[in-house]
């Protein structure tokens, strides 16, 4: 029977969000149809640390292992170099073999992660600063506010949060807070640290493989940041915190009948001295990689060695973490490695999403239209005063593609091989272009709907997404101004 009949429209489907991958195939596949119009060419370029020139005509024939720099003004147009169907179909499996290193470290990674959150060790951590602080909710904010901020800094902290939430939610409505408060503290704390990654091998560390500089190359101004931005969080947070305390009307939720679910305090497990050996291996493993990937001698420290460590390196440091804290933690063989293969399972659609981001620079350079590309954005920014202008404007047009690209480890894989080169034409050190990059991906994610562990965590707390985002919006203004001055200031 027709639906009109009955009186009945038919049911329209709503609209959903391709996924990631989708997204960049058809990247890829508008990327293959560029080289079909777009002319083919290449700069003149010179070897990073020996200053080679090396004409345009032999740079795709060049095998040495320096950083590669075009030379402002010098690209000429070559034989054209169409990408067909096949082309677009083998790009994600050449983009795989062209970022192997890279996926294996993200799995490893995943697979230490893994380890660590099945010792419970992260757990029984927060849950004993949760305790300790009992009855001092006040400087529990701030203190787990950094704590979740380190962590989003060094390892990109963002799903992992989750499960705090039970945790910390009964302790912060029998101090006479709201749900808001703990989404602050959580939100808010870790998505600032993410915002200003140091060391995390989901942006700054890919960002920086495919930019091909130092992970260490910027971290002064990205620590700078994280003192500054974390300091504004936990002001803005802890200023609520307690107006809600002194008048229950002025929360947001006032108007919302929660039910008592979170009333008792989650009971957590011991944190033990095997926890804590634990965790001070967890720290100590990103403290060697801090340091094994600071360039030193730049930073005019003669006094220790420089390691010069990269993904190789890193992974192995971390798969030797992984049994170490095995052993500490008398794990079977069969736990530790079912606990490490979950953990990188949880990370393979992250080293997937690489690979088949890294086929749209493999399109583009054989293709030859990257400099191309190169050459009309060098026009373009020749416009511009000075490079704090170009700096804010990186950083907006990362905010643009981060609405379509939400995956921080993606984004930095499609954007760094044009946005890197594009530094040096306007006079700006690669790193800043990682730090807008990374500010923006993360500055996205602290409210954007595809954030799976922020509608997890507010869905647990049954705080609805539009009260989150009114009483959100000023901070992320905030964020956004203080974000956009240090980068002008820093270019």
């Amino acid at each position: 029977m027709d639906s009109t009949a009955t009186g009945t429209a038919p049911k329209k489907k709503a609209f959903q969000m391709p996924t990631v991958y989708t997204i960049l195939f058809a990247i890829i596949a508008i990327i293959a149809l560029l080289t079909w119009i777009l002319p083919a060419g290449k700069y003149d370029y010179v070897t990073a640390d020996t200053n080679q020139l090396i004409p345009a005509a032999e740079v795709l024939d060049y095998s040495g292992d320096e950083r590669l720099l075009p030379v402002p003004g010098t690209f000429q147009e070559l034989e054209s170099s169409p990408q067909g169907l096949t082309d677009i179909l083998m790009a994600p499996i050449q983009g795989f073999h062209r970022a192997v290193d890279v996926a294996l470290f993200i799995l490893v990674i995943g697979g230490y992660l893994g380890v660590i959150m099945k010792s419970g060790a992260l757990d029984a951590g927060v849950a004993a600063v949760v305790n300790r602080f009992k009855g001092r909710e006040q400087i529990m904010i701030p203190v787990l506010m950094i704590l979740f901020g380190l962590g989003g800094s060094t390892y990109g902290m963002a799903e992992e949060t989750v499960a705090f939430w039970a945790l910390i939610l009964p302790v912060m409505s029998a101090a006479g807070y709201d749900r808001m408060v703990t989404a602050g503290v959580i939100l808010l704390g870790s998505g600032i640290g993410v915002l200003c990654s140091t060391v995390n091998p989901f942006a700054t560390g890919i960002a920086s493989g495919f930019a091909g500089i130092p992970m260490g190359d910027g971290i002064g101004l990205r620590v700078l940041m994280f003192l500054v931005l974390e300091g504004i969080a936990i002001a803005y947070v802890m200023r609520y915190a307690a107006k809600v305390k002194a008048d229950k009307s002025a929360s947001v939720l006032a108007d919302i009948e929660f039910t008592d679910e979170f009333s008792r305090p989650v009971q957590a497990e011991e944190f033990t001295g095997r926890r804590k050996l634990t965790m001070g291996i967890f720290f100590l493993s990103f403290i060697i990689m801090i340091y094994s990937v600071m360039p030193l001698s730049s930073l005019g420290i003669t006094a220790l060695p420089e390691l010069g460590w990269w993904f190789d390196e890193l992974s192995t440091l971390f798969l030797t973490c992984s049994i170490l804290v095995a052993l500490v933690n008398s794990m079977p063989e069969g736990d530790f490695m079912k606990s490490f293969l979950e953990g990188a399972k949880d990370l393979i659609g992250v080293a997937l999403v690489v690979a088949v981001a890294r086929g749209i620079y493999v399109v583009m350079d054989n293709g030859m239209i990257i400099d191309s590309i190169l050459s009309w954005a060098e026009g373009m920014i020749s416009g511009l005063e000075s490079n704090g202008l170009f700096a804010i404007v990186s950083y907006l047009v990362h905010i643009v593609l981060s609405f379509f690209i939400p995956s921080t480890s993606g984004l930095a894989t499609v954007s760094m091989p044009l946005m890197g080169p594009l530094s040096d034409f306007a006079g700006v050190g690669r790193d800043i272009m990682i730090t807008a990059y990374q500010s923006a991906s993360g500055w996205i994610n602290m409210f954007a709907p595809t954030a799976g562990h922020l509608v997890a965590g507010l869905a647990l707390a049954k705080i609805p997404y539009d009260r989150y985002l009114k009483w959100v919006s000023p901070i992320l203004v905030a964020v956004l101004v203080t974000t956009l001055v240090m980068l002008f200031i820093a270019a």
